[in-house]
């Protein structure tokens, strides 16, 4: 995402913010290749202790996410405006019905744009395998399956496991309707986005 040090002016900006904004919406260089064959394969380190994040907040909408192997733990991220407390999610494999994605950023001399994605509907969803996503704002109706809760998160046995002595709590499925979340690290070993649609609009314009 870009942030105001990042020189925008001109035709740099665009560019600058494009470099940012769409490897953390979980697009990269490989999406034009990918969409061809509809799997996009993704790897980011987003780990907080691994990569330098942005910090700024992107929104995740879907009308229904499926996933299996659930885990959860609290990490604290740090990113190049400071560091949040999250809550590190992991899900082996999601699916995602009507998927929207949405950043916005302020440019320097032109002003808010929004870098909006869509995808995953007329019955295609989204599909993730190994997603993890940092959060601090998830609202939505939930249903959890062979739950654990007040386990170590160093022993959690899903896709990422946590420190030793953090509280974790895991599930063997979940499913959340209605799902408005709030994240600054998304990654995925894979994501098949059907349907995928992007667009990039001067104003205020996101998910929710």
């Amino acid at each position: 995402m870009s942030t105001p040090q990042d020189k925008p002016h001109g035709r740099t900006s665009w560019t600058l913010t494009a470099i940012v904004l769409v490897p953390t919406l979980l697009l990269s260089g490989v999406v034009v290749v990918g969409i061809a064959t509809g799997l996009v394969p993704v790897s980011l380190a987003i780990s907080a202790q691994a990569a330098s994040l942005s910090g700024q907040q992107i929104q995740v909408a879907a009308d229904r996410l499926d996933g299996t192997q659930f885990t959860q733990y609290v990490v604290v991220d740090r990113t190049t405006k400071g560091r949040y407390p999250e809550g590190a999610s992991g899900i082996k494999s999601a699916e995602l019905h009507n998927l929207c994605q949405s950043v916005v950023s302020h440019v320097p001399g032109f002003g808010d744009v929004t870098l909006l994605i869509k995808a995953g509907g007329g019955g295609k969803p989204v599909r993730a395998s190994r997603l993890v996503v940092d959060t601090d704002d998830l609202s939505g109706d939930a249903l959890f399956t062979n739950v654990t809760m007040g386990q170590d998160a160093s022993t959690l046995s899903g896709v990422k496991n946590g420190p030793q002595g953090v509280v974790g709590q895991q599930a063997g499925k979940i499913t959340i309707d209605h799902l408005r979340q709030q994240t600054r690290s998304i990654s995925a070993d894979s994501f098949r986005l059907s349907g995928l649609h992007l667009t990039v609009k001067k104003g205020t314009k996101p998910c929710f």
